[in-house]
Formats: C-alpha cells, structure tokens, sequence
C-alpha cells in the first residue's frame, strides 16, 4: 500500500473530507455547480444502505479516518474498523476519544487555514473499535458480523481478491454487504495481472454469487478537496449484497 495513506497531506484531506462541513468543503462566498454539493457526505451516504434495523456488529474496512463507522453506531451495537494507514487509525481513534483533531486545509502555495475534525459520538465510545491492519490478510480471530462495509478500498490493494474471498466467513447468514469503488485500477496500487478482465460489477458477481445475493447496484459521487480551486470529483460504483443462508 503507498506510503501517500500516512502523509499529513493527505491525511488532512481525508479529514475534512470525512468530518468537514458543506460550508468548510465548498464555501457559500463562491459559486458552486450543483453537482459537486451532491457529492458532499459520500461517508455518510454509502452506510446508508445498510437496512435501518439494529444487529449485533458491523465492520468498516479501509475505514480512513472514521466517519462511516460513527454512521454505522446508529444501528450496529459494535462496530469495528479498519484501515492499514496508521495515521488515519490514530486521527479516528483521537475522534473516538473526543478529542477535536486539528488539521491544515490548503488553500494554495503555503496558505493553510487551521480547521478541526469531531464527530457525534455512540454512548459508550467503547462500541466503537478502530485498529491499524491489512483488508488482505485479516485477523483470524475477528469473528462475524451482519454488516461489513468497505468503501473505495477494492481497486486500492494489491490482491483485492484475497479480501472477497475471506468475505463469506466474515458476513453473517442473512447479513449484509456494502461496496463503494471508483473502479479506478492503477498498478500503483494493484498489479494489472489482479484487475478485473471484465467489468468490475460483473468480476464481483462471478467471485460474490456463491455465497452472496446481489441486491441492487447504484452509483454515488464523491468530492475531495486538495486546494481551494482543485477538487477531485469521482463517481462510485456501490453494489449491496445478502450473504446466503
């Protein structure tokens, strides 16, 4: 995994990317296209389709620094995440803390404004659980859950197949599975020789199918912020899946 996941660059990107707010990302002083305050809350939204009923545990995996998995409290009693960045994992368990985590958002050259990232937090904290590890070889001894989400993670490791194939022991039977990805492979995340031959959807389909029911497929945007004037804008593919009895 790149070495980029634990620069305080991007790491403060992440950060108001995850916690910051419409008016911090897109300020109301200048004009905006519509499309890009639709790709606003991509964490909060990608959750969103986990049904609303309560179950025992979720897992958030390349959870970054945090936000999907404070989402998932509101209907999980547990929620573990997991991301193999250390710097992400150490600014989301500060968050889990209550602590106001403080970050530099770039408006050009050196000009930085100092911004601060807190989350509305479960009651105990203790329900939430972040740990620093690798999607691709996961602790054995993580158990089951009836949520896993992991979003924009697939196309960003070297061999997503080993993470789809330890999904049926990790998803419940009747649980449920949300994916988000950009499709976006590059070799400097994952060897061509592991990238889909087909469409990703369909990849998905051929390795989940025996295991999983696919549910639906939609597609939701996302806005990263890296200065004031550049923005990355990018559509994901979030396919949701039933883990067969």
């Amino acid at each position: 995994m790149s070495a980029i996941y634990e620069t305080d660059q991007l790491l403060a990107e992440y950060l108001l990317f995850h916690f910051g707010s419409a008016e911090e990302i897109l300020p109301s002083t200048e004009s905006w296209p519509q499309g890009m305050r639709d790709a606003l809350d991509f964490a909060v939204r990608t959750p969103g389709y986990f049904s609303s009923t309560p179950v025992e545990r979720g897992l958030d995996l390349g959870c970054a620094v945090g936000r999907s998995a404070v989402e998932m409290t509101r209907s999980c009693g547990e929620v573990v995440g997991i991301d193999f960045s250390h710097a992400f994992i150490h600014a989301a368990e500060a968050i889990r803390k209550g602590e106001r985590v403080g970050y530099d958002r770039r408006e050009e050259a050196a000009q930085v404004t100092r911004l601060h990232a807190a989350a509305v937090l479960p009651n105990p904290t203790s329900r939430l659980i972040f740990q620093q590890g690798d999607a691709m070889d996961l602790p054995a001894d993580l158990g089951s859950f009836e949520r896993v989400h992991a979003a924009n993670l697939l196309c960003r490791l070297p061999e997503p197949e080993r993470l789809l194939a330890r999904l049926p022991s990790l998803v419940r039977a009747g649980g449920e599975l949300v994916l988000a990805t950009p499709c976006t492979w590059l070799e400097a995340f994952t060897p061509r020789e592991n990238w889909p031959t087909v469409s990703t959807l369909d990849w998905l389909k051929g390795l989940l199918e025996p295991d999983f029911e696919f549910v639906q497929q939609a597609e939701e945007p996302f806005l990263i912020r890296e200065t004031a004037r550049k923005f990355q804008w990018t559509r994901s593919l979030v396919s949701v899946w039933r883990r067969r009895a």
